[in-house]
């Protein structure tokens, strides 16, 4: 049998409002460039995967986790592209050198 609907009525009155995660609303270029960089995210810890040395891939993954972490208040989309693109870079000359290994 349903509870009465003065018990289903004091659990919704009793109900929290949801915290927002933001406190803004991004626009769609920080949105894409948000999409970019955890793009790039993945193919470091990926490639990090491959790196046969223990305290070579822990180095590499905390260098790149901190400046993750370090950049993470950007908020000019023009600075965020050029940090993307350095990170593209240093990326593919990392790859370069595991590759080599």
């Amino acid at each position: 049998m349903p509870p009465p609907k003065s018990i289903c009525r004091s659990y919704a009155s009793q109900a929290k409002p949801r915290p927002r995660r933001l406190n803004q609303t991004i626009s769609l270029d920080h949105f894409l460039q948000r999409g970019r960089a955890l793009a790039l995210w993945r193919t470091i810890v990926r490639g990090c995967r491959r790196i046969s040395d223990p305290n070579t891939k822990e180095e590499t993954l905390r260098f790149a986790r901190d400046e993750f972490k370090r950049n993470k208040g950007v908020t000019d989309i023009t600075q965020i592209r050029y940090l993307i693109s350095t990170g593209k870079t240093q990326w593919e000359t990392m790859e370069r050198y595991i590759d080599g290994l």
